[in-house]
């Protein structure tokens, strides 16, 4: 049943997705209106994780940011979708890396890196960046429970040559390209949700206690790795550039917990400039700080 659901569903995208993504965009205002009204998705969710974050703003501000939110959400639904067919020198001008330079210069040093990702703009479209630099780019990922459309999410984020890796392989797949002398850069999302029992420290983001995902710090000090920051800024609709900033190339040189403290400062700035693009609906708290954890 679940592969005769498969083939209904990508049949049926395969066809739609045909269309110019202008086309396409008309959908993604229709959907709309289901996410954000009739019954809408995770409504609840967004408005506390707006509320506690923003305590200064008024409800009618909150709501036009939902509201925004919900239009970039359904924007980034039908983009993602658009990856089945749509063309690398599309998808480069629409997906501009402004200065994948810096990735080439660390691979002539030898140097292999960890770039740092968030949910925010649009992340999927990521695949393309291994068309940008001789590096080899490693993206992480979290499998889905339906392999049928799990193998199908792997075939887009690894259509343009991205090695693509679920989290429990990352190391195992930069140490073999490691031990092969070949660079890479570990394309990691910073602001995932650690499992409880993995929590190890809490930082104040977004003005609450949050937990955070040490994968990239204990990488990045364990290999000596360069740490770069992939900021992603929505220039319009179906448009985005993407600004590589070097967070370190020293991590060993900072002190515990500093590097992870610097990526989410980023983010975070990024987040209060345009608070829209960040995927509000992500139950980014739902665990607790208790008292006397750090």
């Amino acid at each position: 049943m679940k592969l005769l659901q498969y083939y209904l569903v990508y049949l049926f995208v395969w066809v739609i997705t045909l269309l110019p993504l202008r086309i396409l965009f008309l959908f993604s205002d229709l959907a709309y209106l289901f996410v954000a009204i009739f019954p809408g998705y995770r409504k609840e969710v967004v408005m506390k994780n707006l509320r506690n974050s923003f305590p200064e703003r008024s409800e009618k501000e909150l709501r036009s940011i939902m509201r925004k939110f919900y239009l970039h959400l359904t924007d980034i639904l039908v983009e993602s979708l658009k990856l089945i067919h749509i063309s690398k020198s599309q998808l480069r001008r629409r997906y501009y890396l402004s200065n994948p330079g810096i990735l080439d210069r660390l691979k002539d040093e030898g140097r292999s890196s960890i770039a740092v990702f968030s949910h925010y703009a649009n992340w999927e479209w990521a695949t393309i960046f291994q068309d940008y630099t001789k590096n080899r780019i490693i993206a992480v990922y979290k499998p889905l429970g339906n392999t049928y459309f799990d193998s199908l999410i792997h075939k887009l984020r690894s259509r343009f040559g991205t090695t693509l890796v679920s989290m429990q392989n990352t190391l195992r797949t930069f140490l073999e390209f490691r031990n092969n002398g070949i660079c890479s850069s570990t394309l990691l999302l910073g602001d995932q949700t650690p499992a409880k029992k993995d929590i190890k420290y809490w930082t104040r983001f977004l003005n609450q206690d949050t937990s955070v995902f040490m994968g990239i710090e204990k990488m990045a000090r364990k290999y000596d790795l360069a740490v770069l920051y992939f900021k992603v800024s929505k220039v319009k609709r179906g448009y985005y550039q993407i600004d590589i900033e070097l967070l370190t190339e020293d991590p060993l040189s900072l002190k515990e917990y500093e590097l992870t403290d610097m990526h989410l400062k980023k983010l975070e700035e990024q987040i209060i400039e345009r608070p829209e693009l960040w995927l509000w609906s992500h139950k980014r708290w739902k665990h607790k700080k208790k008292a006397g954890n750090d």
